[in-house]
């Protein structure tokens, strides 16, 4: 029996179980920092698992870590499981069906990365005690992925300091490599402090902060202009400063998320924000202030972890879908506008055959194409070798953050591709353990990259994680 076929074997086996984890996940939905019940159910199944397992680590209450093995390089697997607001749906309808309105779902299927990188650990731990090999796993308990950068203050807290090769996946409607080309990204809150008076009696006596917060915006949008094409800027204000139109608003504060294709690009364009936040308190002759919450690095490839895992999904292929899950997906795929299915294979590198909406090919890497989104495993991949695999779980053409995600988190195609997701994260990694000079050359890639830029962890200067509950 080959390396590989000893990882299935042991995912396999132990695949159940974990299943049930991402289903109860599923039913669980909560969202940054809040994962108090997501957390505990995967602490439980680490230590069924034969794992040691610490809670709140770093400092950080919904984080976790399970370990298991001894002696030899430390593999490390990143889980998440945290949810999004207002995505509430009842699995299996293939229409807008919340559980409860305004609640929260599993919109990005992390109920599914999280038990799947567990079950990857799990399956590896297995195989290096039945073959007697050295090597340590860590399962790595990730909160507050979507806009909380947990994985940011864990790099701070110096967790991966000691990892050798970090692994991760998410869940997708393709299958292959997860390619490095997210933004960097920091959010911070711009807080005006002005002048209270009567808008109608007194007006020159108030100094609006409101005012400030719509000319800030203004300069944003001005300046978009002069921001590199890679680049991108999100604001919302969150306190208007009051609701009633007959005051001058003594004080509002707008949220901003900066993003850039690499850390430099994003902390140039923040210094730049600043200082229209600047103008803008000088022009209505209020204050400002500001404070960063959260901040995410790019992704850094890892040319020799990104062919390895490759050859890994090829010689795998694609989740062994049945008949269901494909009745199913085309129920969901029925409520796409016209053509967004085919978009989505075209994205992808593949074409759709015979009107096939789960997709039962490997795609192909793609020439490089810079993304849009952010994550904080970008920020994991700065200060170790890291890769990530796309699994097929659900329909091509599937919106992220919808409800029709949210339907499929428990359908059979989840299931087949999260398990599928543990046998190339556990043959990849054990595969490094059992050919050092892998290891060695990613960790070489590695270094050559890091030895020509400079690292600054997004959340160098920020003193507290963005709690929900504060």
């Amino acid at each position: 029996m080959d390396r590989l076929d000893l990882v299935c074997r042991s995912v396999e086996r132990r695949a159940p179980d974990h299943i049930a984890l991402s289903d109860r996940v599923w039913e669980t939905p909560e969202l940054n920092y809040e994962e108090r019940q997501s957390s505990r159910l995967h602490a439980e199944v680490l230590r069924r698992n034969g794992f040691a397992v610490s809670e709140g680590t770093a400092g950080l209450p919904t984080a976790l870590l399970g370990e298991a093995g001894a002696g030899g390089p430390v593999i490390a697997f990143l889980g998440e499981y945290d949810a999004l607001p207002a995505l509430s749906q009842q699995a299996g309808r293939a229409e807008r069906m919340p559980v409860a309105h305004g609640a929260n779902g599993h919109g990005c299927g992390h109920n599914m990365l999280g038990a799947a990188s567990l079950l990857a650990a799990a399956a590896l731990a297995d195989c290096l005690r039945e073959t007697g090999m050295e090597g340590r796993v860590r399962y790595v308990g990730c909160p507050a992925e979507e806009g909380g950068s947990g994985k940011s203050f864990l790099v701070k807290a110096g967790l991966f300091d000691d990892v050798d090769a970090a692994l991760c996946w998410h869940p997708s409607a393709f299958t292959g490599v997860i390619e490095a080309n997210s933004l960097a990204c920091l959010e911070a809150e711009f807080a005006f402090e002005g002048r209270a008076s009567h808008a109608a009696m007194a007006p020159q006596d108030g100094r609006s902060a409101l005012d400030a917060v719509e000319l800030m915006n203004v300069g944003v949008n001005y300046l978009r202009e002069h921001m590199p094409a890679s680049a991108r800027v999100h604001y919302a204000v969150v306190d208007t400063g009051g609701t009633a139109p007959n005051v001058v608003q003594p004080h509002a504060r707008v949220r901003y998320i900066v993003r850039g294709a690499t850390l430099e690009e994003m902390w140039s364009l923040f210094a730049r924000v600043c200082e229209v936040a600047r103008g803008a308190a000088t022009m209505t002759e209020t204050s400002v202030r500001w404070k960063q919450l959260s901040g995410e690095a790019n992704l850094v490839g890892n040319p020799t972890l990104e062919a390895l895992m490759l050859d890994t999904l090829t010689h795998l292929g694609a989740p062994p879908f049945d008949d269901g899950d494909r009745a199913f997906a085309a129920e969901i795929g029925r409520t796409f506008p016209d053509g967004q299915i085919d978009r989505d294979y075209r994205r992808n590198g593949l074409c759709r055959r015979d009107g096939e909406v789960l997709c039962t090919e490997v795609s192909p890497r793609q020439p490089h194409v810079q993304g849009y989104g952010s994550t904080d495993v970008g920020t994991v991949s700065w200060v170790v070798p890291t890769v990530q695999c796309k699994v097929a779980c659900y329909a091509a053409g599937t919106p992220g953050h919808s409800w029709q995600l949210v339907a499929q988190g428990k359908a059979g195609a989840a299931h087949k591709g999260l398990v599928h997701a543990a046998k190339a994260m556990a043959g990849l990694a054990f595969r490094l353990l059992a050919e050092p000079s892998q290891l060695d050359r990613a960790k070489a890639d590695h270094e050559d990259f890091t030895s020509r830029e400079t690292f600054r962890n997004p959340v160098s200067d920020v003193t507290d994680p963005p709690y929900a509950s504060q």
